[in-house]
């Protein structure tokens, strides 16, 4: 045919790329393809990893931290609060030092009455009362009788007064204490505390 014109043969490039071609006329054709990527092989998705691959995240991981030093001793640290009591609820004040006073009579009662019957076991009143009845002792008279005076009802009866009246007083200080606390603390900030955690 007298006006085709075509390319001439292809010389093959590196890698089995194809190089530049001639024409008829003389000139080149160049591939701007560019080189064409290498087929990758298959691999099939696997639903559980080897032990091998495991090894293999675990030291990628490791590789990023870094490791303490073995050689000197670690001491473990003591993590430290600084707290602060901004304000004392009167309520739970006055419940709570209400139930404390109830406790504290009760204590008294029984230790006066146990300290009655020890002082009367080893003879105490009837000593002390016979002395006092020959001092005060007169011709018509015996004289002050102590044992019939401390005896344990009115022992019993004396206590529990002043059982009763500690706990009015203790209530009802301490409840006036958590508002004076807390007038207090709108002014200077409250009691700091350090807590420390237990070793």
């Amino acid at each position: 045919m007298s006006g085709a014109t075509g390319a001439g043969p292809a010389t093959p490039g590196a890698n089995g790329a194809r190089g530049p071609a001639a024409d008829s006329q003389g000139g080149t054709v160049t591939d701007t393809r560019g080189p064409q990527p290498q087929p990758q092989p298959y691999h099939p998705p696997q639903a559980y990893a080897g032990p091998g691959a495991q090894r293999g995240e675990q030291a990628q991981g490791q590789a990023g931290q870094r490791k303490p030093r073995t050689g000197g001793r670690t001491t473990p640290r003591t993590r430290k609060a600084r707290l602060r009591v901004a304000k004392a609820d009167p309520w739970s004040v006055m419940k709570v030092s209400f139930l404390l006073s109830i406790a504290l009579g009760i204590c008294t009662i029984v230790a006066s009455v146990v300290l009655w019957m020890v002082m009367d076991a080893m003879g105490v009143f009837s000593t002390v009362g016979g002395t006092i009845s020959e001092a005060t002792g007169s011709n018509e008279s015996n004289g002050f009788d102590l044992q019939s005076f401390l005896s344990l009802p009115r022992v019993l009866i004396f206590t529990s007064v002043i059982a009763v009246i500690d706990v009015v007083l203790m209530t009802a200080l301490a409840t006036l204490g958590a508002f004076i606390y807390n007038l207090s603390a709108g002014f200077v900030g409250g009691v700091e505390l350090t807590l420390a955690e237990d070793e």
